[in-house]
């Protein structure tokens, strides 16, 4: 997948690297369209001087969560096959030459399109670790998007009592209460307030994560937090400068605290996250009803298994989408 400039998608040809020593070539089976940053990149809704203008260079290769079967092997990799199928950050392509590193082995018993959400799952413990919520605490989760739906499973496996998810979309919090939402509240902020607080016990939540990437929200996710509790920043604006404290934070304590895909490869010993995705396979192994997301749209792309990166991105606010690669040689699309 390639983005040339803004607004276009294109289909293109290249050259797979060499393998090199301590590395696989890995065949993409499925790749997984992540709307929200795709969306963003592709239709360059970012602010100049932001981290997005950095990260969005056009022309620019979206995809970042790709499950595939290893088809070589480099010299020194012993803790990997050919033939196994894998996990790794990599983009909408084809075929990828990958750190063996950065590959986490995934088990026989996870369909591919459900262990491709490993990526989104990892970014959303990220909020988990910047919320802090324990067992018995109440938290409300802004977006049951993709990462919102990811959100709401942890806070479940972490043993928060109340878990309210919140978006106008009935699908999605359908799927949000498959994952274990003790509530749904099909409102937007503020009007949903009162909601979320009853569906919490009569309290406000201690915790509030905002998923959405919307610079708005956040001064409505403000004045939802218990007094002394926390926002989350989860979701990634293009327009920093757009969010609004309020006077909660000064008033009342409520804390704003940040969380992104980065913040794990803080630590010294980082293994490429290896051992977070393990965990979210682990948990999909045990009960996969809620460890994963429905996925709403399955595309297979008309391209070639080992020379052309796979592209269509259609962003909107309902659609999460995975695409399977691998059936015609020639096929060129531009969107």
């Amino acid at each position: 997948m390639v983005f040339p400039e803004p607004h276009r998608v294109a289909l293109e040809e290249f050259e797979c690297d060499p393998l090199d020593r301590g590395s696989v070539r890995v065949r993409t089976e499925w790749s997984l369209i992540s709307t929200g940053t795709e969306g963003i990149a592709l239709h360059q809704l970012f602010a100049p001087g932001t981290h997005w203008a950095d990260y969005v260079r056009y022309p620019f290769t979206p995809g970042y969560a790709a499950v595939g079967t290893i088809t070589e092997l480099g010299d020194g990799v012993e803790d990997l096959a050919v033939g196994e199928r894998v996990a790794a950050r990599v983009g909408h392509a084809s075929e990828h030459v990958v750190p063996a590193a950065l590959c986490t082995r995934v088990p026989d018993a996870i369909a591919a399109d459900n262990a491709c959400w490993f990526a989104l799952a990892k970014i959303a413990l990220m909020g988990q670790r910047a919320a802090n919520y324990r067992i018995g605490d109440s938290v409300a989760i802004i977006g049951a998007g993709p990462v919102g739906q990811m959100s709401v499973r942890w806070a479940v496996a972490a043993g928060a009592r109340h878990v309210v998810a919140i978006d106008g979309d009935a699908p999605r919090l359908e799927h949000a209460s498959r994952g274990g939402a003790t509530a749904v509240v099909d409102a937007a902020l503020p009007e949903g307030h009162d909601a979320v607080v009853a569906a919490c016990g009569g309290s406000r939540p201690r915790v509030v994560i905002d998923c959405t990437g919307h610079a708005g929200v956040l001064q409505h996710a403000l004045p939802l937090a218990a007094d002394r509790g926390r926002v989350v920043l989860l979701g990634d604006t293009g327009h920093p400068g757009e969010q609004r404290l309020t006077p909660d934070v000064i008033t009342r304590g409520v804390q704003v605290h940040g969380a992104h895909d980065n913040h794990s490869m803080w630590t010294r010993r980082w293994d490429g996250d290896r051992a977070l995705h393990e965990l979210f396979f682990e948990l999909v192994g045990e009960d996969a009803s809620r460890s994963t997301v429905c996925t709403r749209t399955r595309s297979r792309l008309p391209i070639a298994r080992r020379r052309t990166r796979c592209s269509v991105a259609r962003r909107g606010p309902r659609r999460w989408v995975c695409c399977s690669t691998g059936l015609r040689r020639r096929d060129r699309v531009t969107a």
